[in-house]
């Protein structure tokens, strides 16, 4: 005969607040507390990885943007900070990180003479490159925990949660 699963974090948190507070609904917890917990399982797996090319995940971020930029791997900060989801201000903080570790420059704009550009140096497109391949290869790693078709289905429905939640960018 199978024996019942323990409970999970979440499971039991949730008898708690049923037990406790029996007069309110705490279903959607079983969704939203197992995806702040995957989320922040997830997190520390991906970290690993980062700190190996001595990287923290906002660094290895401003870095993969450049690098996505193409030909010539630069962006204005402010269009950085777009694509990492960062303030301008947490932005100059690893831009200056960044620069201290000979990864990225700045420079004015040629467009703008008033503005700035960060680019990626020779070396930090080296780093990102191989720090890319083996993030890749990690995250293939914690999605081999699902299926090929519970991945699908996963993705199907955060693709179409998230496009409820989060407003349309351009």
């Amino acid at each position: 005969m199978d024996q019942p699963q323990p409970l999970d974090r979440v499971a039991r948190i949730q008898a708690a607040w049923a037990r406790e507070r029996p007069d309110l609904d705490v279903a959607p917890q079983g969704v939203i507390g197992r995806l702040h917990r995957v989320a922040a399982l997830l997190a520390e797996e991906l970290s690993v990885v980062y700190g190996r090319y001595g990287l923290g995940e906002g660094e290895f971020d401003v870095l993969a943007a450049l690098r996505r930029a193409g030909d010539p791997f630069e962006r204005a900060p402010g269009e950085l900070a777009a694509h990492t989801m960062v303030t301008t201000g947490a932005m100059t903080k690893r831009v200056d990180r960044l620069e201290r570790a000979g990864l990225v420059t700045r420079r004015r704009s040629d467009a703008d003479g008033r503005g700035r550009v960060v680019a990626l140096t020779p070396a930090g497109r080296e780093l990102i490159d191989r720090a890319f391949t083996d993030h890749m290869r990690n995250e293939h790693r914690l999605v081999e925990a699902l299926s090929p078709v519970e991945a699908a289905a996963l993705e199907a429905l955060l693709t179409s949660w998230l496009a409820r939640l989060e407003p349309p960018q351009p």
